[in-house]
């Protein structure tokens, strides 16, 4: 799916690589991957099993969910961090400009392991100061959370492995990701990166890691402060506002994000926010909401799966645009139902 998506948006230039061919798919796509099943990857880590693969491919990109095994064999949050800093050192061994896109990943509820649920919460609220602590200018490591709004319930077939519907939510939380990896865009962390320190009922994530990819170029975001919309006008207990934020800015074009959150007292069954832009920004896309745009209005609904958002609870989508003169915040809105 990512491929695909990445090939329909004029990125073909992009050679997906690694020491393993296609595995099972029911479309044609470059197959390449890392993805060893069953792996560890403090196993990996170990056992220096990563140099002969980068040593075998020379990949400029690396996507990187990894951690699903470690938890579900009860290492530690600190080993898997350990880890994921070793293999981090190899990749820019092999390519002192690596750029790393790190999953905090997608939440498991196997039948077998009632703690699993929890240390991937663990793990997951560890990653993004990890990484912070770990990013340089030359080879940035990128957190993309693989995590929020996935659900096992619903995304996996068997409380760990995604199925079509969980595939897709992975494939849209990479490409924005990696193609501003691939614009020499480095993104930033989304305000909140952490998951909540209690598990949900339903989550889920893959056991072999994603593919590595192509090669980026180098021109640092700049970056702007989140706006903040005040409620609007809703049924009985139900308000929500929206913060606005640029996460990467380069040449005419940027990423900005949204990030909704349910003010009222009572469960939204759905939202919609409004971006009034001043300088002639037009969207070209976006993912985790359904967007349109009429003039200098974007208008954004939420999609099927981040509708309901309990009291206090939130919500992010994103979307790539172009600017022209400048680049002003918009009046941001937004409405509840």
């Amino acid at each position: 799916m990512l491929w695909n998506r990445l090939q329909d948006t004029g990125y073909t230039d992009v050679d997906f690589v690694g020491t393993l061919g296609p595995q099972g798919c029911g479309l044609p796509y470059d197959g390449d991957n890392e993805g060893h099943g069953g792996a560890l990857v403090t196993t990996v880590a170990d056992q220096n099993q990563l140099p002969a693969w980068l040593a075998a491919t020379n990949p400029n990109v690396v996507l990187m969910h990894f951690g699903t095994n470690d938890v579900w064999s009860n290492r530690s949050t600190q080993q898997i961090l350990t880890a994921y800093g070793k293999l981090v050192d190899q990749m820019r061994a092999n390519n002192p400009s690596m750029t790393v896109l790190v999953a905090q990943i997608i939440p498991m509820a196997p039948a077998t392991c009632g703690e699993c649920a929890q240390r991937v919460v663990a793990l997951n609220a560890a990653i993004p100061a990890w990484a912070a602590g770990k990013s340089t200018g030359q080879s940035p490591v990128v957190v993309v959370d693989q995590w929020t709004g996935f659900s096992t319930g619903t995304d996996t077939y068997d409380g760990v492995h995604p199925n079509a519907a969980g595939d897709q939510k992975m494939s849209d939380r990479w490409y924005p990701a990696l193609t501003a990896a691939l614009d020499g865009v480095t993104p930033t962390p989304p305000p909140s990166t952490a998951p909540p320190t209690t598990a949900p009922p339903t989550t889920a994530p893959p056991t072999t890691a994603p593919p590595t990819t192509a090669p980026p170029t180098t021109a640092p975001p700049t970056t702007a402060p989140p706006t903040t919309a005040p409620p609007t006008t809703a049924p009985p207990g139900r308000s929500c506002g929206a913060a606005y934020r640029v996460v990467g800015q380069w040449n005419s074009g940027f990423q900005g994000e949204v990030t909704v959150t349910n003010t009222g007292g009572a469960t939204l069954t759905g939202w919609t926010v409004r971006l009034d832009f001043g300088g002639g920004q037009q969207v070209s896309q976006a993912w985790n909401a359904t967007v349109t745009q009429a003039g200098t209005t974007v208008t954004a609904r939420n999609v099927a799966w981040n509708g309901a958002l309990a009291p206090a609870g939130s919500a992010t989508f994103g979307f790539l645009a172009s600017w022209q003169q400048s680049n002003p915040a918009p009046t941001v809105s937004c409405t509840a139902s």
